[in-house]
C-alpha cells in the first residue's frame, strides 16, 4: 500500500476507512500466509528428524545444513520482513483516524505483527 501520511491526511472519512479495512485485509491474508508457511516448516523439519539417522545432535545437524530448509527458511524471513511492512501501513492509517477524533476499528489496536512475540535478533521471526 505505502501511502504517504500527507494523502492519508486529506483523504475523506469513507476513504480513510476504506483504505484501513484494506489494509487490515491485507495484513490477515499475508499472516495467514505467512504462519502457514511457518508450520509447513516446521512439518519439514520434524520429518527431517524423524527420517535421519544417528542421534540427536546428528539429526539436528543434518537438519541446520539442509539447503532446502535454508532456502524455506529464508522464504520464510521474507514473508515476515513483507508483513512487518504492512503492519506499518495499518498502523499508519489508524493513526491518521485517531488524529480525526475517531477511533480506529476495535481488534486491530496494539496487535504485533507476529502474534506471539517470538522475533530472533534482527527483528524477524524466529524460523525454528
Amino acid at each position: 500500500m505505502s501511502l504517504s501520511a500527507d494523502a492519508l491526511y486529506g483523504m475523506s472519512d469513507v476513504e480513510l476507512l476504506s483504505a484501513y479495512a484494506e489494509a487490515r485485509r491485507q495484513f490477515v491474508d499475508k499472516k495467514f500466509a505467512r504462519d502457514t508457511h511457518r508450520a509447513r516448516l516446521a512439518w519439514i523439519r520434524a520429518r527431517m528428524f524423524l527420517g535421519g539417522s544417528g542421534g540427536v545432535t546428528e539429526r539436528n545437524m543434518a537438519i541446520d545444513v539442509s539447503e532446502e530448509i535454508a532456502r524455506k527458511g529464508q522464504e520464510l524471513r521474507e514473508m515476515t520482513r513483507d508483513l512487518d511492512l504492512l503492519k506499518v501501513d495499518v498502523d499508519l492509517i489508524a493513526i491518521a483516524i485517531r488524529l480525526r477524533g475517531a477511533s480506529a476499528p476495535t481488534g486491530a489496536q496494539g496487535e504485533d505483527a507476529d502474534g506471539d512475540g517470538e522475533r530472533d535478533g534482527h527483528g524477524a521471526a524466529a524460523s525454528n
